[in-house]
């Protein structure tokens, strides 16, 4: 039997511990009955709860300050890339024309 990578590390050293799976890398437990729920977990979303993909071409949702500059509401992102750690809280990186590759939240892109 395969058991499933950490949804919070994506380390694939998991075990078992009688009901949980245990990660021994982050210490993060979650129950084996909801792994459902985990997998769910690892899906990107955007600001409307649509899956992002990789290579998809997304539109900023709001307003963003970058230093002295703003990226406007409606700026077009093209070919998002998922990321498998976050960085700094930004779970997309994605080019911008004008601002070059950026790293972004999904929360403030839209399919």
């Amino acid at each position: 039997m395969s058991l499933p990578v950490c949804p919070k590390c994506h380390e694939d050293y998991t075990y078992e511990d009688g009901h949980l799976y245990v990660c021994p890398m982050c210490f993060h437990t979650w129950d084996a009955h909801s792994q459902a729920a985990a997998e769910e977990a690892l899906i990107t979303r955007d600001v409307n709860g649509n899956e992002l993909q990789d290579g998809d071409d997304v539109i900023i949702a709001q307003d963003l300050k970058l230093g002295k500059d703003t990226i406007k509401q409606g700026t077009k992102v093209k070919g998002i890339r998922i990321l498998e750690v976050e960085y700094k809280g930004h779970d997309l990186q994605g080019r911008v024309d004008g601002f070059g590759t950026l790293y972004l939240k999904s929360s403030v892109v839209k399919k």
